[in-house]
């Protein structure tokens, strides 16, 4: 069931409603309950995959708490990552490591280009690893009822694309008793205003030219590219924040509180800082439980770099089973080591602010190219034509002819309202100046609203990361 879809609009009053009617003791059975329904209207069959590896989990922690044997432990822990990882691996990389081994022996029995995905597969069970880490590493016992855990997975405002939510930040606003009036209308009403502003009237809408310039790269210049690139960068921004934005807006029907997932992260000025403000959750998951696990600083320098390095080269891979996401993650790894290694060689360096925004600003869409590209040879295309001297040849005429100058200029206008809207949250511009904020800002949800139903593209497009 996808945020934009028409069941949902139905789905979710319902569950609300009968979430608060029914006596505290049942609201969490009925939270599960409901969740795996929104599940299961994606693919019936998979409910049972995610039923299967949480409930594994839950058992295997609770054996991992239970025992003083450290040898028991870590293997209760092994089995536990090699359930996830195994089925991770079955879904979304076996055809790939099969058909990529069929190509370098030139033999000729292919399977499929790839099994169908379980949605948000790589999302629920990079938050039971966590879980039974974080058990085995001391952080908390295991002492949640089986439907909590089950919950705590599968709690269908994050299950799909995240947030990625620990278990010390969601299992404990599970626990307690909440009330209706404690409900936080504002939070709810602007965030999910603003998801769905970011999703059908600018990302969804954006799809409608990134995608027949990236499937038919050989038609563009490499200037031309490089626009469509720097709009899938808006694109994805707003697909995935929007998302996060909707589902932490929802969340709070049920007075439960997600923490910040994407804070502006295309102002920033160095890879360092965007990973600080891009995808959250993601990005503390692989600190906490890939970076460490590596040895983290805590190593010779080298390996320090090499660590971090294998870290983007992993959740690049992590992104799809496809080269141009590994190739994605390697651009990140190397600039994120040369940011370093320049750091400590000039220390004393002063870069203008606006050159380090230029600088980030590039090298994303560059990467961000590959990250879309639908396949290697594509990619191989579009960097041809990008670095070449021919890379400023650029007509109008061939944007003109995926959608007419009107739509254009839609476009151009809902990203100023984006622009604006993010430049006033990150510098407070009229934040600072409070009669006019508050009486700006209901004005302008209002208008958000109306361009939502005017201009918002309502064929249900499912959300980037779902494939992940």
């Amino acid at each position: 069931m996808l945020f934009n879809s028409l069941i949902f609009t139905v789905f979710l009053p319902i569950v609300f409603i009968l979430y608060w009617i029914l006596p505290y003791k049942f609201r969490n059975y009925f939270l599960l309950f409901a969740s795996y329904y929104f599940y299961f209207s994606y693919n019936p069959w998979f409910l049972f995959l995610l039923i299967g590896t949480s409930g594994l989990d839950y058992y295997l922690a609770k054996k991992i708490s239970a025992t003083n044997s450290p040898s028991l432990k870590k293997t209760f822990l092994i089995l536990s990552l090699i359930s996830n990882i195994g089925v991770l691996f079955i879904f979304k990389y076996f055809v790939f490591f099969y058909n990529s081994s069929i190509d370098l022996f030139n033999f000729n029995h292919k399977l499929l280009n790839q099994f169908i995905i379980p949605a948000g597969l790589s999302f629920y069970t990079f938050q039971s690893i966590s879980y039974t880490i974080d058990v085995y590493r001391g952080k908390y016992k295991a002492d949640d009822t089986l439907s909590d855990f089950l919950l705590y997975v599968s709690f269908f405002p994050h299950m799909v694309a995240g947030p990625i939510v620990r278990h010390n930040d969601l299992m404990p606003q599970l626990k307690i008793i909440s009330y209706f009036r404690n409900i936080n209308w504002a939070d709810f009403t602007t965030l999910v205003t603003w998801g769905y502003f970011k999703k059908l009237v600018i990302a969804d809408n954006l799809n409608l030219i990134v995608t027949p310039i990236f499937n038919n790269v050989n038609n563009y210049s490499g200037a031309e590219l490089l626009i469509a690139g720097l709009l899938f960068v808006i694109q994805v921004y707003c697909d995935f924040s929007g998302y996060s934005d909707i589902a932490t807006g929802v969340a709070k029907l049920f007075n439960i509180n997600f923490s910040l997932n994407m804070r502006r992260p295309l102002f920033s000025k160095s890879l360092h800082e965007f990973w600080k403000r891009n995808h959250i959750s993601i990005t503390t998951w692989f600190r906490d439980y890939l970076y460490i696990g590596l040895g983290g600083n805590r190593v010779n320098y080298n390996r320090w770099l090499l660590n971090l390095f294998l870290v983007f080269i992993i959740s690049g891979f992590w992104h799809g089973a496809n080269f141009t996401f590994i190739i994605w993650g390697a651009i990140h790894g190397f600039f994120y080591v040369t940011e370093i290694i320049l750091k400590s060689k000039f220390p004393e360096r002063n870069v203008p602010v606006i050159i380090k925004r230029i600088y980030l600003l590039s090298v994303h869409t560059i990467s961000l190219m590959a990250f879309r590209a639908n396949n290697v040879t594509d990619l191989k295309n579009i960097y041809n034509h990008i670095f070449s001297k021919n890379i400023f040849q650029f007509s109008t005429e061939s944007f003109f002819k995926i959608q007419d100058r009107f739509y254009f200029l839609i476009i151009f206008s809902v990203i100023l309202i984006l622009l604006f809207k993010e430049i006033n949250e990150e510098y407070g511009l009229i934040n600072n100046y409070k009669n006019t904020y508050n009486f700006l800002k209901p004005a302008a949800y209002i208008f958000f609203i109306i361009l939502i139903f005017i201009i918002g593209n309502f064929s249900a497009n499912t959300f980037i990361y779902f494939q992940f």
